[in-house]
């Protein structure tokens, strides 16, 4: 559900917090605000969700924590804070996405997730999410942009072949990548729910020399994969990226949205 290891999701999480929107987290926390409230926290990972939010929102604060990945599941039902207890919950959410929206709660949240789902999970999922009469915090949506400074006359290419995988199936069907933020706020809107959003974009600077080579062999490996650009100059890329990383010259901006929406009536 997450399909991420417990290394990445560490490396990234300062970058998230960092990049969340706080427009939106401004308009989840004067919306839900209403105690005790219960949080489903759907492909919850390592937990990076509740430790970013949960000072915003009053106590007591229960958190259902949906993943199918036993180890993340572990790190992240470690939180030990008064007032705050959680559950954690392994699920599939291609099938049991019914069971993980019980028992209805106050808030569903979820991170870095609808940019993997398809257009096909997105529209029962908004659906169920609908009938309950839930509010929705989704962040951390990867919109298509990468913009590497300085640039390479290969970026494009790269950029290209980056968002193409991002299309492709990654356990729920052709994968909405670039696409998955303004499908889904389209969705909810159909559904008569409010939207606020705003951009989250991660800036990995120049010091950052560890999430910047994740991100930088994960996209040629990505391309690689993809197979409608030649090896050689995907490792040519790669290596004179890596070497204005390791030089201390290399910035990386990668575009998400975030947005909270809010039914026109809250159970």
């Amino acid at each position: 559900m997450s399909g991420f290891t417990a290394e990445w999701l560490a490396l990234r999480e300062p970058h998230d917090l960092a990049a969340r929107n706080s427009n939106v987290l401004a308009t989840v926390a004067a919306s839900v605000n209403s105690p005790p409230l219960r949080i489903i926290d759907l492909a919850c990972g390592s937990g990076s969700t509740i430790r970013a939010i949960h000072t915003l929102l009053p106590t007591p604060q229960h958190w259902d924590l949906i993943d199918n990945d036993v180890e993340l599941l572990a790190i992240a039902s470690k939180l030990d804070i008064e007032d705050i207890t959680v559950k954690a919950k392994r699920l599939d959410l291609n099938r049991d996405l019914e069971v993980a929206l019980e028992p209805t709660g106050n808030l569903i949240t979820l991170s870095a997730l609808l940019d993997l789902v398809s257009e096909n999970w997105l529209h029962p999922f908004s659906r169920a999410v609908a009938v309950r009469a839930l509010p929705i915090y989704a962040a951390l949506t990867y919109n298509g942009l990468i913009d590497l400074t300085p640039a390479d006359s290969f970026d494009a290419p790269i950029v290209s072949s980056v968002n193409a995988h991002q299309r492709t199936d990654k356990g729920f069907g052709p994968a909405l990548g670039p696409l998955a933020a303004n499908a889904a706020i389209a969705c909810f809107e159909a559904l008569g729910y409010s939207i606020v959003s705003g951009a989250s974009d991660w800036i990995i600077g120049p010091n950052d020399r560890a999430v910047q080579k994740e991100l930088l062999e994960g996209w040629a490996n990505a391309a690689n994969e993809l197979g409608t650009t030649p090896s050689a100059d995907i490792a040519s890329w790669l290596s004179r990226r890596i070497d204005l990383m390791s030089a201390g010259h290399s910035t990386i901006r990668v575009g998400h949205v975030d947005f909270f929406a809010l039914p026109s009536s809250m159970r």
